[in-house]
């Protein structure tokens, strides 16, 4: 049985932080005896990602993400636990391993802003040692992919966000790497290209089978790439399973959107479900998953209905209603 491409097994990253009192006679007494608090990043983290998989990494603003993602990337040292990334040891950073991964960080540049992304490519190629025949058939892909064109001849301090994530992704793949890392890789895009990102990581994926392990606080970047998502708060996993699962364990409503004909007299919506909006002859309304299909029959015979769709919550209430509920236990 082949073995995982990413495995960890109880990993703990914790930081011991100062604390003082605010005042100068604080700040001498702390000269002498300083306090600290022990502040659990990662707090015994486990789970498989087999070859070819595209897993979601969700949590809230320091539920402990990045620090993962920073140490399977060889980036952080662990406290505790096994943490291994295609069979290597990511923190005693092997060459071999290195060539094998990426991390692509939505708020961290990598390109010198003063010179052309071109320049900043042929570096990687020379400290990743990519054969020059490689390196073009690879660029060539990615330039294509990614609609690259005239951007790289460009000083990347003259390109839009959008263009520089661009090429911050084809920097970071010039190696060809098995494994992706990537933390909020649309962070701050507009639409077209948050579309444009996922259509080259879903790509990407499909022609070299790399194992990603994605982060990202847009729920269309996780509907459109991952079939399976793990939820970590607080440090902890809430969640390993796929997306699916997901919305039927913590959502037991389904929405239901109504388009009317022309607006009936005296309306009692509520009547129906919980109205969660209502404009321009639209109604959304929000029901038990058990009486979806009774009220979509009352729906269609005591109302003017010109269209009905049946639909599961957003992702983002679902993602709520995990954390409401590890908040309540």
């Amino acid at each position: 049985m082949p073995q995982p491409v990413i495995y960890l097994d109880n990993l703990r990253k914790t930081y011991l932080v100062p604390e003082r009192d605010a005042g100068l006679l604080a700040a001498a007494r702390s000269l002498v005896k300083r306090r600290q608090r022990e502040i659990k990043a990662v707090d015994g983290v486990s789970f498989a990602v087999e070859a070819g998989e595209v897993v979601g990494f969700l949590g809230p603003n320091g539920a402990g993400k990045t620090t993962t993602l920073k140490m399977l990337a060889g980036l952080l040292h662990p406290t505790a636990g096994l943490g291994r990334v295609l069979d290597y040891e990511p923190w005693q950073r092997k060459r071999d391993f290195l060539k094998a991964i990426t991390l692509v960080m939505g708020q961290r540049n990598q390109l010198n802003w003063d010179i052309p992304a071109s320049d900043s490519f042929e570096l990687n190629r020379v400290i990743y040692r990519v054969p020059l025949d490689q390196y073009r058939q690879t660029l060539g892909e990615l330039t294509e992919l990614l609609e690259l064109g005239p951007l790289v001849s460009k000083p990347v301090r003259n390109l839009s966000l959008g263009e520089r994530m661009k090429c911050e992704i084809a920097a970071a793949l010039l190696h060809r790497p098995r494994v992706l890392f990537l933390d909020e890789p649309t962070i701050g895009l507009d639409v077209t290209a948050q579309r444009r990102i996922r259509e080259f990581i879903r790509e990407y994926n499909r022609r070299h089978n790399a194992t990603i392990l994605l982060t990202s606080h847009y729920m269309a970047d996780v509907e459109a790439l991952c079939q399976r998502v793990v939820v970590i708060h607080h440090g902890r996993i809430l969640f390993d399973g796929p997306l699916a699962d997901l919305v039927k364990r913590f959502s037991p409503h389904k929405t239901i959107a109504i388009d009317l004909e022309h607006q009936p007299e005296a309306p009692n919506y509520a009547a129906f479900g919980e109205v969660v909006s209502q404009s321009n002859g639209r109604v959304l309304l929000r029901v038990p998953k058990l009486h979806t299909a009774r009220v979509a029959s009352r729906l269609l015979a005591e109302l003017p209905v010109s269209d009905l769709t049946i639909e599961d919550p957003p992702i983002e209430e679902v993602i709520e209603q995990v954390f409401a509920q590890e908040v309540a236990s």
